[in-house]
């Protein structure tokens, strides 16, 4: 999903609809967990470390390792 995509989405959540707003971060929010965890997974690839991941989370390390940590992305 790209940015126009998105812009779409904010815009139903800010409207009128609550109903149409609530479906539309729950859109979004699925849209960003997908992403987040590419994210994750090319830090991981290019050598972060747990702790920088989590860090710009704003999570602990053990939180983003445990939802992260199996070996789908695992440099090891």
């Amino acid at each position: 999903m790209g940015v126009p995509e998105m812009r779409t989405l904010l815009g139903q959540a800010e409207g009128e609809d609550p109903l149409s707003g609530l479906a539309a971060v729950r859109q979004m929010r699925h849209e960003t967990d997908q992403l987040e965890a590419v994210l994750v997974r090319r830090a991981r690839v290019a050598g972060s470390s747990w702790k920088a991941i989590a860090a710009m989370l704003g999570v602990s390390r053990q939180a983003v390792h445990k939802k992260y940590g199996g070996s789908r992305f695992s440099r090891d």
